[in-house]
């Protein structure tokens, strides 16, 4: 799981962290320039020495923004020199530097709880990525300072620990626990249940671990700029460091292990012959093979979509769309596809590492396309399991209102458990490629922390049959 495990030791720091040293933070963090997403604000709560937070908008009216950007290209016509350079502040980091704690009221303010509530009166979890995505950028901002502009890059992954089946105020929290002085750092976020002041937590509290890649730009130039190292004080934080460091090498093998660079090795090329031969024998009728009513095609499985990109969704930088808004639309697009195949309400397990390939400016239009890639039955000891893990593929394009040009914005996978047993057969070689891409990051998964799958799996499957 690209080392989340690991991360939950340290990050157990970020909900033990003394909360009550935080809320001189929040105001200052709630007007700061968060170069990623949303804007924060504090709100009052019973628990005045911790800082709670609602999503707002930005700042900057989009009527005002509109205007800025039209001046600028009448100066850059007119000759107007542009903005010198940024010199980033590159005075090293102690982690504790970029901790951010607060907490989402959705127990105490019903109204904030109706935006979060899906139609089965759970928590969405779409909602929740995206505040997660704000909060990196929160505390990349804080790593980084004013003057530089921090995008998302990458989702390295999405971990659902334990399921949320009560309604409370949550504790998100996180820090930069990867940087070396280069443009990117990893920032780790969690969800946890918030205990009252001076309660200990407790390892079941933590709902969601996740870990974000964020790159520092110029923002005249949109050119990569160095970010502050970090300073390592604790042994906890030496190792949550090399997990970091870990996860970078493991994107970096992991980008080489592509089918565009790695072919099928003979393994794969074995099991796709075998799966190629047995749809071939159902359809001869000289064969008395007869296809499972379980198994469907994976052309049957895509859902797509497109939609308008508005000013709404915009970031900090006003003229792109906020990667959790993103997230959001991508993870929602997997549920109705995993449900669709199914017929079952599937229930979330982690997204794998995901990279953001280009911006998706306002105006454009976002086609998303979701295919259900690989499936395979969760192992159980001594027989058979009714359960099947099913891996969504979100692939996003964007394409001007004119259609003139189109560039790849992200490929996300999404893994769901559905209570039933039901398989995907690809047919066409394209299919097959994405089933073994799926099948390589599905094995991937299991030998980096086969232990904590196995809660994981056993965790949901409780909460289904309650």
């Amino acid at each position: 799981m690209f080392g989340l495990a690991g991360r939950r030791t340290a990050l157990a720091r970020s909900k033990c962290l003394a909360p009550a040293a935080l809320p001189a933070r929040a105001v200052a963090i709630a007007q700061s320039p968060c170069a990623n997403a949303r804007e924060f604000c504090s709100t009052p709560t019973n628990e005045a020495s911790r800082p709670t937070w609602m999503p707002m908008r930005v700042k900057t009216p989009w009527i005002e923004a509109l205007t800025r950007s039209r001046e600028a290209a009448r100066e850059s016509k007119e000759g107007v020199q542009p903005k010198t350079p940024v010199k980033p502040d590159l005075t090293p980091k102690k982690m504790s530097d970029g901790y951010y704690s607060a907490i989402l009221p959705l127990a105490q303010d019903k109204w904030l709880l109706d935006t979060y509530l899906n139609a089965t009166g759970h928590i969405r979890l779409g909602s929740l990525v995206m505040d997660l995505d704000a909060l990196a950028g929160i505390i990349a901002h804080r790593h980084t300072g004013d003057g530089v502009s921090t995008v998302t890059a990458a989702v390295d992954r999405i971990t659902i620990e334990n399921p949320l089946m009560e309604i409370c105020d949550l504790e998100l929290s996180g820090q930069v626990s990867y940087a070396t002085g280069r443009s990117s750092m990893e920032v780790s976020v969690q969800v946890c249940k918030a205990r009252p002041e001076g309660q200990p937590a407790k390892p079941d509290d933590v709902l969601i671990t996740c870990a974000f890649t964020m790159v520092s730009l110029d923002p005249a130039t949109k050119q990569p700029v160095p970010v502050a190292p970090l300073v390592i004080e604790t042994e906890e934080e030496m190792a949550l460091f090399k997990k970091g460091e870990e996860n970078y090498k493991a994107k970096k093998a992991l980008r080489k292990r592509s089918l565009l660079q790695q072919a099928p090795d003979d393994e794969e090329s074995n099991l796709i012959h075998s799966m190629w031969t047995k749809e071939m024998s159902y359809l001869n009728p000289q064969v008395p093979a007869v296809r499972p009513a379980n198994q469907i095609p994976m052309s049957d499985t895509v859902l797509k979509s497109a939609m308008i990109m508005q000013p709404q969704d915009r970031n900090r930088h006003n003229f792109m769309i906020f990667g959790g808004f993103l997230l959001k639309q991508t993870f929602e697009l997997a549920f109705c596809c995993a449900a669709a195949f199914s017929h079952t309400r599937p229930n979330f397990l982690a997204l794998d590492p995901s990279t953001f390939e280009n911006p998706v400016p306002v105006g454009s239009v976002l086609y998303l396309r979701a295919t259900v890639a690989y499936t395979e039955p969760e192992e159980r000891e001594g027989g058979h399991s009714k359960y099947t893990k099913v891996q969504v593929r979100v692939d996003s394009k964007v394409r001007d209102v004119e259609h003139g040009t189109k560039k790849s914005t992200g490929m996300f996978n999404y893994t769901f458990l559905v209570e039933k047993d039901i398989h995907v057969m690809p047919k066409s070689y394209g299919e097959f490629m994405l089933w073994t891409d799926a099948r390589r990051r599905a094995r991937n998964v299991s030998t980096v922390d086969p232990a904590h799958k196995t809660s994981a799996l056993r965790t949901i499957q409780d909460s289904v049959t309650e």
